[in-house]
């Protein structure tokens, strides 16, 4: 009944307050969203499913901001009633976890309370949410940007960062300036800026770490170049991370956890691309060496980082293809070995079938294909590969043949490193996923996903299959079913409907899911098997 009261009071504050406060007038405006993402477990032999003591788990966000000129202030308030099973566990109860003021003018702006905020690509420092991995290291403290013509930027930052429903005693400071020489010169179909940041990290240590060498403070910097001109880019980043602490499980001939070994971080990042006629070609290459940067050290929460790595491979949407997905590696600890991290990168094409031609026909067609590779490192401060740990080959196609059916294809070669590189051993899978959506009326479609894995490695082949009728603007029903026919021989089902009115949309479903890893851009968090059923309600005014 508590939970059930909670939830109420919740639902109730976002109407009333919706209701009084739609348009802006002379008083401001409140703008706001409430979340709520709930499981009721049962057993489940079958997959030896994880069931709460009282079968229950719950993870709900309401978020309010107001708005009156150039001042803004909100909160978030967040509830885990319990938290949801493969969630962060250090996510409990109900708190006001989120809070700030800010100021913006023209040229700068001030924010006191918590923020978010990212140097460059995120991999020297990035502060973000991601309610699907239970993720947010926002900073409670003060930032100040400041913006000269377009040309000169900057950003000064200090803050302690939010580890569960806590904010660190970790300190973070900081500052990123951004030099735009195109538009000093004046050019106008041409970008080119200098960029570099500075991050300062302290923490308190303890006396054994202090004898061993470690030291309560660490600073990193990125440097970086941006480039565009007539369709083309280029862009590459450099960071040094500073020192980086891991526990010794047994490194060095050390056996002895108490003491950590200490290693330099850094990464190298360049991009080159193009885009115009049709075509659109992008290559990455990135190295990483001991980039975790943790809030808080010997603390194993998915949600302690400070920056951002995500999986530059193509990121897929289907059941099949997500399997297993690659998890990127800043650096492999396990038992007695230890790995600096590893090296790779992807070409991205893709082709805009022209209408009206032989290939494309009369509605034209678009082509798409990626490559990735990634391979652990063979030592420290080295660029040369050791074993391989991830690499992908994906073809897409997609196809409006009539006004009422359009086809997507995807063939998916995936050939993956189980040990995360401590051994050389691969698994190796097909994929293939054919999405059609066929349009009845202007109002009622189907749509129809048809997957096939085959693989000799692991629990071999799978089969998958979804269906999903639409009633537009308003109703969905949908069923899918995940059956592993090469081993396990058990059908992963799931079945719901949903409702969208306005800017609420609530989904209920049953299903049956399997144990493996959730990942957000790259970010992974490990998801035990559960079976149940699932209540999602967002809205926002």
């Amino acid at each position: 009944m508590k939970r059930l009261a909670i939830l109420f009071t919740c639902l109730s504050l976002v109407g009333v307050v919706s209701a009084r406060e739609r348009g802006e007038d002379k008083t401001g405006r409140l703008t706001g969203s409430f979340e709520t993402n709930s499981i009721y477990y049962v057993e489940d032999n079958k997959t030896a499913a994880i069931v709460p003591e009282d079968n229950f788990g719950s993870n709900n966000y309401l978020k309010l901001d107001y708005y009156r000129g150039k001042f803004s202030a909100g909160v978030q308030m967040e509830g885990y009633l319990p938290v949801l099973q493969g969630y962060p566990t250090n996510l409990s109860k109900v708190g006001l976890t989120n809070y700030y003021a800010s100021w913006v003018d023209d040229s700068f702006s001030i924010t006191a309370g918590t923020y978010y905020e990212q140097f460059g690509s995120g991999l020297l420092f990035r502060s973000y949410e991601d309610r699907t991995l239970g993720m947010n290291s926002a900073l409670m403290g003060a930032r100040f940007t400041y913006n000269y013509k377009d040309i000169l930027g900057v950003k000064a930052i200090w803050g302690m960062p939010r580890l569960g429903m806590e904010f660190s005693d970790t300190q973070v400071r900081g500052g990123d300036i951004s030099f735009a020489i195109s538009n000093l010169a004046g050019w106008t179909k041409t970008l080119f800026a200098i960029e570099g940041s500075v991050l300062n990290r302290y923490e308190v240590i303890s006396a054994d770490l202090k004898e061993e060498g470690g030291k309560p403070t660490s600073t990193g910097f990125s440097g970086r170049v941006n480039f565009e001109h007539k369709g083309f880019i280029v862009k590459a980043e450099y960071i040094d991370a500073g020192e980086r602490h891991y526990p010794n499980g047994g490194y060095d001939g050390v056996n002895d956890p108490r003491i950590d070994l200490i290693k330099n971080g850094n990464a190298q990042l360049i991009e080159v691309g193009y885009s115009g006629h049709g075509l659109g070609v992008n290559v990455t290459a990135r190295r990483l060496e001991y980039m975790d940067m943790p809030i808080v050290y010997r603390n194993t929460s998915t949600a302690n980082a400070l920056n951002y790595i995500p999986a530059l491979t193509a990121q897929y949407s289907y059941l099949l293809t997500n399997l297993n997905p690659y998890i990127v590696q800043p650096s492999t600890m396990l038992g007695s070995y230890c790995g600096p991290g590893e090296i790779g990168g992807q070409v991205d094409i893709y082709y805009n079938v022209a209408r009206r031609t032989k290939l494309g026909g009369k509605r034209g067609m678009k082509l798409g294909l990626n490559y990735s590779t990634y391979y652990s490192l063979v030592k420290d401060r080295s660029a040369k590969a050791n074993n391989l740990l991830w690499q992908s080959v994906n073809f897409t196609l997609e196809k409006q043949f009539t006004r009422k059916f359009k086809l997507n294809f995807l063939y998916s070669f995936q050939e993956y490193n189980d040990s995360h590189g401590v051994n050389n051993y691969t698994w190796k899978s097909n994929i293939f996923v054919a999405d059609m959506l066929y349009k009845w009326t202007p109002t009622i479609s189907t749509r129809l996903e048809l997957q096939y894995l085959y693989s000799k490695h692991d629990k071999k082949d799978w089969m998958a299959a979804l269906a999903e009728v639409n009633f537009a603007p308003n109703w969905s029903i949908f069923a899918s079913d995940m059956y592993n026919h090469g081993q396990t021989k058990i059908h992963y089902y799931n079945a719901g409907v949903s409702y969208t009115k306005s800017r609420t949309r609530i989904q209920l479903s049953y299903g049956r899911n399997r144990a493996g890893v959730v990942c957000s851009g790259g970010v992974c968090r490990n998801i035990p098997a559960y079976t149940g059923a699932n209540l999602m309600i967002t809205t926002s005014f």
